[in-house]
């Protein structure tokens, strides 16, 4: 049985999938090329991660196809329901890569407290000339230690990048209408852990306490964060959005910049990507990243292997 990851897929997901007799293809088909490829190579299995587009096309005229699978967590690529309306079985791996989307969150939070984001667009510009001036422009740091970090969606995600905010010392707050309370358990290098109990409090509250929020919901009809929350929010606060584009009003975002009624923003997904607009990418007090919430190699590695299991259950 040919399975095609058309978006790629780590080495370890090859081994164990050639490991149960599948035939692991990684050629990166063109979208509208993919019928034509996994009909005339017989393909039972459709691995993608947030470039490929599985619609009604694929899943009408494709009848080797058994599985669609998304190595990472949104599905909003994925006709989902339409698909096992058809019979076909649909996974994505959840849980995979939640450690390494939570740590770049904190990497654009303690990029954003020191400035990193625009120290590296004007050290390379300036450093040689303008040393003494830049030291003095990035002089008004601040510590994450003691500030309050507000969460907006707290499943997988959302719950990894408390944990990290509690071991640096933050307070946590969260909003999530499907999840009234969690325990927080995080565990230390020597087997020792320490647990923490939140409740969900309302999303204008979170918004009013906290110094910095982020945000991890999946793909919606409408803003999230548009130009009333940001409002509420504290004079200063920041904003990071590693969840999906759309989910921030991206002019608001700009406006509440240039205003100085936020401080900076983290931004690893657009609602324009692939092309994000210009304004979005020069702005000064933005920290960029292309996508790459889950692109580590431990990452990539949990969510091979987990949809190799997968696989080799529901089609073995």
């Amino acid at each position: 049985m040919k399975i095609l990851a058309n978006d790629g897929i780590s080495q370890s997901g090859i081994s164990a999938l050639e490991k149960q007799g599948f035939e692991v293809i990684t050629t990166t088909v063109a979208q509208e090329q993919l019928v034509n490829f996994i009909n005339e190579n017989e393909i039972v299995g459709l691995l993608v991660r947030s470039a490929t587009k599985v619609r009604a096309d694929i899943i009408d005229n494709c009848p080797s196809l058994k599985l669609i699978g998304r190595g990472g967590v949104g599905m909003d690529n994925i006709d989902v329901a339409y698909a096992k309306e058809k019979g076909l079985h649909v996974i994505n791996t959840p849980a995979a890569s939640s450690e390494s989307v939570a740590e770049l969150v904190f990497a654009h939070l303690f990029g954003g407290v020191r400035f990193l984001y625009d120290a590296n667009r004007n050290m390379p510009l300036d450093g040689d000339t303008k040393f003494k001036e830049l030291k003095k422009a990035y002089a008004k740091g601040m510590e994450l230690r003691g500030k309050t970090l507000g969460v907006i969606g707290f499943g997988r995600i959302g719950q990894a990048t408390a944990k990290i905010a509690l071991g640096v010392g933050m307070k946590v707050v969260y909003y999530d209408p499907n999840l009234e309370n969690a325990t927080i358990k995080i565990p230390f290098f020597d087997g020792r852990s320490i647990s923490f109990n939140l409740i969900s409090i309302s999303k204008d509250t979170v918004l009013k306490e906290a110094d910095f929020v982020t945000v991890h919901v999946p793909a919606q009809k409408g803003y999230v964060i548009g130009k009333t929350e940001i409002a509420l929010m504290k004079d200063g606060a920041a904003i990071v959005n590693a969840a999906r584009g759309g989910v921030i009003d991206e002019v608001a975002l700009v406006e509440a910049l240039e205003s100085k009624k936020l401080s900076f923003a983290g931004l690893d997904v657009f609602e324009s990507e692939p092309s994000p607009e210009l304004k979005i990418l020069m702005h000064p007090n933005i920290s960029l990243t292309p996508h790459i919430g889950a692109a580590t190699g431990e990452a990539q590695d949990r969510i091979g292997t987990e949809l190799a299991m997968q696989i080799t259950a529901l089609l073995k």
